[in-house]
């Protein structure tokens, strides 16, 4: 059986496309702004506030959730999202490692 790509590449280079993702469609952007600026819980107006369908936003979180960037809670029949500060925290510190690179200035092109 043939390796997965995913395989080939670092531990480091696959969480960091990992995190990108996570940046990749503007809906989910525009969810983590809306988190932030709210400094709560969301539990429910971000269908109002961003204005896709809620398959949709349900869909955006659960990428969200999954990667570690934000976390909920089960509140009777709805589900309660917050910034998970520490994930937030590593994946800062991981991004800007690598957006921090230079190219060296060597005239190759």
């Amino acid at each position: 059986m043939g390796l997965v790509k995913s395989e080939i590449f670092t531990d480091k280079q696959n969480k960091i496309s990992l995190l990108a993702k996570a940046f990749a469609h503007p809906a989910r952007v525009a969810i983590l702004q809306h988190i932030f600026q709210s400094n709560s819980c969301i539990c429910g107006d971000l269908v109002e506030e961003i204005g896709l369908a809620q398959s949709t936003i349900s869909q955006h979180l659960k990428e969200l959730k999954n990667i570690g960037l934000i976390k909920g809670n089960i509140e009777g029949t709805s589900v309660c999202y917050c910034i998970h500060k520490d994930n937030w925290s590593s994946m800062k510190s991981i991004i800007n490692e690598f957006l921090n690179q230079d190219a060296l200035d060597n005239n190759c092109c």
